[in-house]
């Protein structure tokens, strides 16, 4: 698993063993990526300079991604032990710790946000069905800006439920993930 581009393009992110853990791959992220460069640049969203938050952290794979190409900050929340110590690893590897914050907690019990995010990247375990629990309590905690991008990738085939207050822009599948791109508009 690597760094797909910008700033530590190529560099090698640690990996979990086993299959507790299934980071975002590297198809996958470079195509989110790719969408929210070309889909909402030239619109009221750019990475560039962006707050990000990642629920459902694991490895920080698509956090770190966002900070590689130029996102100014991104807070990651996680509440696996084996999650933190991979994320602190990957942190540690890359220099990035002055540019992130990580919150050990569950995204659908967060606490309250000290500052909201115009990005949130969320890959909940697979079979959790926790997309929108997570999204509403992350939402009331104040962890999401009015306007936000928020791309959550669950396993093909399966309904995203679009909470109260954000709207389903676009929907897409990458082999056995499915993402889901949605703005919130409360």
């Amino acid at each position: 698993m690597r760094i797909v581009a910008g700033t530590w393009r190529g560099r090698k992110l640690e990996a979990p063993e086993g299959r507790d853990v299934r980071p975002t791959s590297d198809r996958t992220r470079e195509a989110v990526f790719n969408t929210l460069a070309h889909r909402w640049d030239a619109d009221d969203f750019t990475l560039h300079g962006a707050r990000v938050l990642d629920a459902f952290a694991g490895t920080g794979a698509l956090g770190l991604e966002a900070l590689s190409r130029g996102a100014a900050h991104v807070t990651f929340i996680d509440a696996s032990p084996d999650s933190l110590r991979l994320l602190h690893a990957n942190v540690e590897a890359l220099g990035a710790a002055r540019k992130v914050s990580i919150v050990r907690g569950d995204a659908v019990r967060p606490p309250p946000a000290p500052e909201a995010c115009r990005l949130v990247l969320m890959d909940p375990p697979y079979a959790s069905g926790l997309e929108t629990p997570a999204l509403t309590a992350l939402a009331a905690q104040g962890w999401i800006a009015p306007a936000a991008v928020v791309v959550v990738e669950m396993p093909t085939g399966r309904e995203m439920v679009v909470p109260d207050g954000f709207t389903l822009d676009d929907q897409r599948t990458y082999g056995r993930a499915q993402v889901a791109y949605l703005r919130y508009r409360s």
